[in-house]
Parts: C-alpha cells; sequence; structure tokens
C-alpha cells in the first residue's frame, strides 16, 4: 500500500511540477502574446485607416474635378443666353429705319425720280402746283398738249421764323411738242428789265443736256421765283419746275427772309435724280418675199 502510494504521490508531484511549468510558460507567453496580438492591431488599424484614405481620397478629387467645370458650364450658358436675349430685345426695340429719299415712277410718261419722304406727292390731274398766293403754276411750253405727271412740294413750316411760304417740284410732258420746239419757253425771264424774252440757256444735269429759263412773279404781299428745265426724249418734250413763294417779309415783324440758294438746292438734287426709261424701237416687220415659187404655189 505504502509503495502504491509514493508512486502516486510521485506522480502527483510530478504532474504538480507539470501544471507548474507549464502554467508559468502560459502566463508568459501570453503577454507577449498579448503585446504582439496589440502591435498587431495597432499595426493592421493603421493599414486599414490608410487603406480607407487612400478608397476615400479620389472621390474628393473627382467631386473637385467635376464641379468646377460644371460651375464653369453654367456662366457660360448664362452669358449665351442673356446675350442671346439682349439681341433679341434689340431686335424687337429697334425697327427698320425707312430710307430717306423715295422713289417715284411713272409708267405712262417713263419718269422716275427720288425726292424726300418728307415732302408731299402728288399725281395725275392733281400735279398741277400752285404758287404762294398767285394760283395755279402755269406750265412753259410754247404748243398748248402739255400734262402734269407729279409734283413733290416742301412741307409748310419748314422755316419758321422766315418768310417761307412754299417750294415744289413739278413734271410735266407734252408730247404735242417737236425737239425744236421743247428747246423755248412760252413765258419771258422777267428778269430782263426791259421785259423781252431770254433766250433759253443749255445746261447739263447729270448726264442729260437741258435748256433752261427762269420767271419771277410778285404781288403786294408775296414772291414767287421759278426756275424752268426742258428736255427732249422719247418723242416728247418734259418740263421741271423748281419753284419758291415767299411771303410777309418786311410786314410782319421779326420774320427773316430764307435762304433761296438752300432751297433751290435741295429741289435741284431731287432733279438729278431724274431718269427717263426709253421706250422700245418698234422693229419694222419684212415684207415677204413674192416670186415664181410662191406663184407656183399658189397655182
Amino acid at each position: 500500500m505504502a509503495t502504491i502510494w509514493k508512486s502516486t504521490n510521485q506522480k502527483s508531484t510530478h504532474q504538480r511540477t507539470n501544471n507548474m511549468i507549464s502554467g508559468t510558460t502560459l502566463s508568459s507567453w501570453s503577454r507577449q502574446q498579448k503585446l504582439a496580438m496589440i502591435a498587431g492591431f495597432a499595426i493592421l488599424g493603421l493599414l486599414l485607416a490608410m487603406s480607407a484614405c487612400s478608397k476615400q481620397s479620389p472621390k474628393p478629387a473627382l467631386v473637385g474635378v467635376s464641379s468646377p467645370a460644371s460651375n464653369s458650364l453654367t456662366p457660360a450658358v448664362t452669358a449665351t443666353q442673356a446675350t442671346t436675349s439682349v439681341r433679341l430685345a434689340a431686335t424687337k426695340k429697334s425697327p427698320k429705319k425707312r430710307p430717306a429719299n423715295v422713289t417715284y415712277n411713272d409708267a405712262n410718261s417713263g419718269v422716275s425720280f427720288l425726292y424726300p419722304r418728307k415732302f408731299v406727292l402728288t399725281s395725275g390731274d392733281d400735279a398741277l402746283p400752285q404758287y404762294a398766293g398767285l394760283g395755279y403754276a402755269s406750265m412753259n411750253f410754247v404748243q398748248p398738249g402739255g400734262a402734269a405727271v407729279a409734283t413733290v412740294e416742301m412741307p409748310t413750316g419748314s422755316y419758321p421764323g422766315t418768310d417761307f411760304a412754299s417750294a415744289f417740284f413739278n413734271v410735266n410732258v407734252n408730247r404735242s411738242v417737236s425737239r425744236e420746239e421743247c428747246a423755248h419757253f412760252a413765258l419771258a425771264d422777267s428778269h430782263n428789265v426791259n421785259g423781252e424774252s431770254v433766250e433759253a440757256q443749255k445746261v447739263k444735269i447729270g448726264s442729260t443736256d437741258m435748256q433752261t429759263t427762269s420767271n419771277f412773279a410778285a404781288s403786294a404781299l408775296t414772291q414767287t421765283e421759278t426756275q424752268y428745265y426742258h428736255n427732249y426724249e422719247n418723242g416728247a418734250c418734259y418740263e421741271y419746275v423748281l419753284s419758291l413763294g415767299t411771303a410777309g417779309y418786311g410786314v410782319k415783324d421779326g420774320t427773316e427772309p430764307v435762304n433761296r440758294d438752300e432751297i433751290f438746292a435741295k429741289l435741284e438734287k431731287i432733279l438729278a435724280t431724274v431718269k427717263i426709261r426709253t421706250a422700245p424701237v418698234e422693229q419694222e416687220h419684212a415684207a415677204e418675199p413674192t416670186g415664181a415659187s410662191g406663184a407656183g404655189g399658189k397655182e
């Protein structure tokens, strides 16, 4: 029994010794392992943090790149729209300006000319103008048969504070006058102190050769100065009348004489634009030849 007890005691002692050694070793290893594990977790945490930063860093970069692009496009689009709106508004607010001059064209006489838009146009039977306070203007053909084509009158009140009464440009045509008669005028130039007719003067208006004379008429309160021009074309005599009427100077206080040269210069600009459409030349039809072949054909 003692031997068995000893054996058991030895085993217990040996087992206790082994347990102490293993417990001491386990306790020592656990501390190192803990340190190692803590260090490993720290390194792992650092690596994870770096990995997370590396994964997340492109996102701000992408946002940073895309945002300026979108911001830069938005002002450009806005500026384009604003420019378009301004252009449309300018187009709507600024109507097209009408030309200062208007073209008159008469198909019957072939006459055309330019005149200021502000002037008053009459044509046909109503185109015979009137002198200021002196009645209707007379045509200056040496033969009857003249017809009024058109008249443009300067607006009344064009020269306030002056003795200006009226001014007009008139066109007449007479197909009963020959080329030689067209070079003469029925009314004498009253500028001649003797009251005798004055030979018409040759002038060149643009590229057209014309004959010209003038006439002056007056009453107690009005005066009229008129210039006449003739040229022959298309088998007719064309007459152009430039006239200025004045009234009140020397009678009304504060009235100044109008600049006559300025007014006649404006009327002469209209005359310079006159064009006469050339009439088409009628071609004579050649007579059909007659001969033996024609006679034979009739047979």
